[in-house]
């Protein structure tokens, strides 16, 4: 049995993520219904020190014809009962989309609320499109524009430039996307208005995402075979990024194994093993041992599948590393504001 955070403002944020759970599988649900198989995303439940401290659901599709690989994920992990922790309480709603139309781009979100002991707290929100082909610049200018109506002008900029820096991959000299929004430590000092701020913003980027992939499906129902390698390609950059630099999900993989699966579930079933073995020589010490064990973990097979065995060995690889080599940690994706994610869980 999952238990939940008896704090206010923490039930609130949990009521939120499952309401924008719902909303999101939903919709998803709807385009495997049209153009699809029909086959509905399924529910998998994880618990956090046997539910002591919360857990999570996350809905991960079952639709192949449809999704490569999508997961909609909540989860509350929370410390009522242990006041040595700094932290009160973390929830949020993590998704990635990855369809199997390579006209289809993948997409990529991220909004939570994490209280501290002492009651303050903050949102973060993240929101960026992932396209495996040259992108439409019609898709860009859409996905742009919602984000420019959910952030308002005051935050926009912010958001906008914090979301380049962070999805930055030095070593390719490009970033893993083509529209990125970050914002972290967003607290305007009331609760509920920012909670509908975020709910709005959360929203506008299912609709918009909905939208693209929708039309990305009526107007090219096949592709070619160049078109599938170059999502491969593209899926080992993602691969590459979220392993080698994306903080969140490091941090998750430090903090506890206990769910594994469902932190490496923005992971794409197959990757370009060959094209990741050809950047371990522009990788900085020590990360080149990184991508080395990463590498390692992975079928020796090309295209390579990404199984659950194999999810768990690359989570392993990933924590492993970071405990032989902390000060790595700085060569990680962020912000202007590093968020002390890891630290707030001792």
């Amino acid at each position: 049995m999952r238990i939940y955070s008896n704090k206010k403002e923490a039930k609130s944020a949990n009521k939120l993520v499952e309401n924008l759970q719902n909303y999101f599988v939903e919709r998803l649900n709807a385009i495997s219904k049209e153009f699809g198989d029909n086959q509905p995303f399924e529910a998998v439940e994880w618990l956090r020190d046997k539910g002591r401290h919360g857990g999570g659901i996350r809905f991960e599709a079952r639709d192949e014809s449809i999704y490569n690989r999508a997961s909609v994920n909540v989860s509350q992990v929370h410390y009522d009962n242990d006041p040595s922790k700094k932290l009160s309480s973390a929830t949020a709603i993590s998704s990635i989309i990855h369809p199997k139309n390579p006209h289809a781009p993948s997409m990529h979100m991220h909004f939570s609320w994490t209280q501290m002991r002492d009651g303050k707290g903050y949102w973060r929100l993240m929101a960026d499109l992932n396209p495996s082909l040259v992108p439409s610049q019609n898709n860009k200018e859409l996905f742009d524009t919602m984000l420019a109506n959910a952030a308002g002008e005051v935050y926009l900029d912010e958001g906008l430039a914090q979301g380049e820096h962070y999805f930055n991959i030095p070593v390719l000299n490009r970033t893993r996307g083509v529209s990125h929004f970050y914002l972290e430590n967003f607290n305007r000092g009331d609760f509920e208005q920012d909670r509908t701020y975020v709910e709005q913003f959360a929203k506008k980027v299912v609709d918009r995402y909905i939208e693209i992939t929708t039309n990305a499906l009526i107007e090219h129902s096949d592709y070619t075979k160049e078109e599938r390698q170059k999502q491969l390609d593209y899926h080992t950059i993602y691969l590459f990024q979220v392993l080698t630099l994306d903080r969140g999900t490091t941090s998750g993989l430090l903090i506890h194994n206990q769910n594994d699966v469902g932190i490496m579930g923005s992971l794409p079933s197959h990757i370009n093993r060959k094209l990741l073995e050809s950047w371990v020589e522009k990788m900085p010490k020590p990360q080149d041992k990184l991508l080395k064990s990463i590498i390692e973990a992975l079928p020796n097979e090309n295209p390579t599948h990404i199984d659950i065995e194999v999810k768990i060995k690359l989570a392993n690889s990933v924590r492993e590393h970071y405990k032989k080599y902390p000060q790595a940690l700085k060569l990680q994706a962020s912000g202007e504001v590093i968020p002390t994610t890891v630290t707030n869980h001792l």
